[in-house]
């Protein structure tokens, strides 16, 4: 049943229900999505109790979702459609403050896809860029085959699911951990990070795929539940353990010649920048050996080749699996290619990151 209405979504217009209390912004929306050819606008929703009705009686392929609403919000909104039906909703908004934020990313771990920004006026600089960006972003998780909702689960540690022993070969000092995600990364992220202790003795590295804007509030969310010490990265800066540097918005992270940090405005890759591609390319060609590299759920290939490099070169490598990805893009091209020696869930995947510094202490 579900595998042929997936293919109804690939043989028709893709059904979206687009929610926002400015008509301007609906219409707006509306416009732009027709425009594609490839949407059927089925209803708009000026409110989030609004939402949840149009949801449920229309059963949407997507559903572009605001927050700040009358009534009930987006948040709220989304919360109580996902309780009663597995549809695919972006949040969309051009207000973000340190709150909506971390609402924002609360609702990514009960199932929201993705937060993008709400593209500026007709009018306004940029806006035919951050247009043609929404569209095509709604339009790839809506195309999504099956979207898969995990959510963080609290386990006892003997109850956690352990990943294969770390073979002799592979039992060599580490020196850093580096991580790429893309689509449904953050509560992944979170999972993983708040389970590492204040001392971890590795720096890690990540680059995010997110809206510009969000990695800020981003990381206030994810430092509340981590000991870890998380940062936006800066150029020049030496890696120190206990330290989690993120990719900046719009400039790709690199490992420097010395083992800093480097960034730099090269060409996006995979459409992306920054990008996991160039991470994990800089990580194979200065200290394969030396890492634990980990590609995490997204649409797309960024990273995968790379992370097939990184395990030829004696990389310790990790893909999450399946069941437990928002998309399995990035991580399943990286299982396709032979690329990863783990697959495992995110609970799994944080006890090899510390199965690997206990062994080699």
């Amino acid at each position: 049943m579900k595998a042929s209405r997936e293919k109804e979504i690939v043989d028709r217009k893709l059904r979206i229900l687009i929610v926002d209390d400015s008509p301007t912004c609906r219409e707006y929306l509306k416009y732009l999505f027709e425009k594609d050819g490839g949407f059927q606008v089925v209803g708009t929703a000026r409110d989030g109790l609004e939402a949840v009705s149009l949801a449920l009686a229309l059963r949407p392929d997507v559903i572009t979702m605001d927050v700040l609403m009358p009534r009930l919000d987006g948040i709220q909104a989304s919360r109580r459609i996902l309780e009663k039906a597995p549809i695919r909703i972006v949040i969309i908004s051009d207000v973000w403050n340190t709150e909506e934020v971390r609402q924002t990313f609360a609702a990514m771990e009960m199932g929201v896809l993705a937060s993008v920004q709400k593209p500026p006026g007709p009018a306004s600089p940029g806006n035919e860029a951050a247009a043609r960006q929404l569209v095509r972003t709604v339009k790839l998780l809506a195309e999504i085959p099956v979207v898969h909702r995990w959510k963080g689960r609290e386990r006892a540690p003997a109850a956690m699911a352990s990943p294969r022993p770390v073979s002799a070969a592979e039992n060599v000092s580490r020196r850093l951990v580096v991580v790429g995600a893309s689509t449904g990364g953050p509560p992944v992220l979170k999972t993983i990070l708040s389970r590492l202790p204040a001392n971890y003795p590795l720096p890690l590295l990540v680059v995010q795929h997110i809206s510009p804007g969000f990695l800020p509030g981003m990381i206030q969310w994810l430092q509340k539940v981590c000991a870890l010490r998380l940062r936006i990265a800066t150029h020049g800066e030496r890696l120190e353990p206990g330290t989690v540097y993120f990719a900046p918005d719009g400039t790709h992270m690199v490992l420097g010649d010395a083992g800093e940090v480097a960034l730099y405005d090269g060409p996006p890759e995979h459409g992306v920048r920054p990008s996991v591609s160039a991470l994990f390319r800089s990580v194979a060609n200065l200290c394969s050996r030396d890492a634990v590299a980990v590609l995490l759920t997204g649409m797309g290939r960024d990273g995968a080749q790379e992370l097939k490099t990184l395990h030829d070169k004696g990389a310790l490598t990790v893909a999450q699996d399946e069941a437990s990805c928002v998309v399995f893009g990035m991580p399943g091209e990286a299982v396709r290619l032979g690329a990863a020696q783990h697959v495992l869930d995110p609970e799994g995947i944080t006890d090899l990151l510390l199965k690997v510094v206990s062994d080699s202490r």
